[in-house]
């Protein structure tokens, strides 16, 4: 019985506590707190599936040979060559995501991206500096898509990973739906 008065007299206070919380003299000219309303994100032309890049033209613009799509998601397809170490070409979509939070992170790995502009919309591209991997990411209002190459722990010639992904995303932007 103790225990149950006890819980009541406590509940009881922490209500009247939290009451005395909201009360109070409004005359003293306190406007309560108001929020602007959060930015809705105005979403961008549609990337496609893949960037609307088939296996085939991500192997012969790609520059790889023998690549096969390893994984295929709602946001993205990634494409890699057969062994361990070898090249790989990725594709990612955000929606409604900064592209400067992704330049940032480009920034704190040491990498200093560059400004591009691939079909009129404005973006950035970076190579690792041993230049064996590349991002490329292209703006597309409050969305952005980015190719990623990688050459591998063997790189083949056949052009720089930048080159590589300026093609595959000129493909993408000429395909926006």
């Amino acid at each position: 019985m103790r225990i149950t008065s006890a819980i009541v007299a406590t509940t009881a206070l922490a209500a009247a506590l939290l009451a005395g919380c909201g009360s109070g003299d409004k005359s003293s000219g306190d406007a309560p707190a108001v929020r602007p309303p959060a930015k809705v994100a105005t979403l961008g032309p549609f990337t496609g599936e893949c960037g609307n890049a088939t296996d085939d033209e991500v192997r012969n613009l790609g520059g790889l040979t023998q690549v096969s799509r390893a994984f295929k998601n709602s946001v993205g397809c990634n494409w890699q060559a057969a062994g361990i170490g070898s090249p790989s070409v990725t594709f990612a979509s955000y929606r409604g995501s900064p592209i400067g939070r992704e330049r940032a992170w480009v920034t704190a790995q040491g990498r200093n991206p560059e400004d591009i502009e691939v079909g009129g919309h404005k973006g950035f591209q970076d190579a690792s500096p041993d230049g064996s991997i590349c991002d490329l990411a292209v703006q597309l209002g409050d969305d952005f898509f980015e190719w990623s190459t990688s050459t591998g722990l063997f790189p083949s010639q056949g052009g720089s990973p930048c080159d590589k992904n300026r093609k595959l995303a000129e493909l993408t932007v000429q395909r926006l739906k």
